[in-house]
């Protein structure tokens, strides 16, 4: 792949360009990265998946900045849609993020004990490993800081109604944004969903460039 930006431009590694400072917060909250590919008319789905949006460069991205995360957290849709299984990354947790606790327990996921679930505290009981907070909606400020292992990077992978929760509580700290060279129409949802109108401004850090795809790094702008 080439580096766009930071000038000079060169050709680079995943690895490279995936590695970068992600902090802790004072407060205990982990670095939390937003990882999404979408088309360029703003699409996260090809026929209800992400993978027709996607390429062999982007799917090298996604699972190299897995491999830099110490805990992934995803939608309960999304975590049917994609399929998701037990990580590759020895000791690494998936956090489903679901307001009912709806998903199935014997999957692999659940009973290799990799994954856990995050709910509202007043969710149905269940036999799953849960992060509860909130009343009635999930409070995800609060249940980021009780993760187990108390993680110093967060990795969400969506989807748009988690991804629009997580921004609309100002918790996106850095967005790595694949843009798909496809326009894909229909209703596909764009990155976020169902959060109000605002403004959070991000830095752009980092552009990359393979095989008329772009991999874009943004960086949340934050005073002091």
């Amino acid at each position: 792949m080439q580096r766009v930006l930071p000038s000079p431009a060169q050709p680079i590694t995943v690895a490279e360009a995936c590695a970068a400072d992600r902090p802790a917060h004072a407060t205990g909250r982990p670095w939390v990265a937003l990882c999404m590919v979408a088309s360029v008319d703003g699409s996260t789905a090809l026929d209800g998946a992400s993978a027709g949006l996607s390429s062999d460069v982007d799917r090298e991205m996604l699972l190299t900045l897995r491999t830099l995360a110490d805990v992934i957290i995803v939608g309960a849709g999304t975590l049917r849609a994609e399929d998701y299984g037990v990580p590759k990354k020895p000791g690494q947790r998936i956090g489903v993020i679901s307001r009912s606790g709806t998903v199935d327990p014997s999957s692999r996921l659940f009973t290799s004990g990799a994954g856990f679930l995050i709910l509202p505290e007043d969710a149905p009981p269940t036999s799953i490993e849960s992060v509860r907070a909130g009343i009635g909606e999930l409070d995800l400020a609060a249940a980021l800081l009780q993760l187990p292992g108390a993680p110093l990077f967060v990795q969400a992978e969506g989807g748009p109604s988690i991804n629009g929760v997580l921004a609309a509580a100002d918790l996106i700290d850095e967005l790595n944004l694949t843009t798909s060279p496809q326009f894909v129409g229909g209703d596909g949802k764009r990155i976020t969903a169902d959060m109000p109108a605002m403004g959070q401004p991000y830095d752009l850090v980092q552009l990359c460039e393979s095989d008329g795809f772009l991999f874009s790094r943004y960086v949340r702008r934050r005073e002091g």
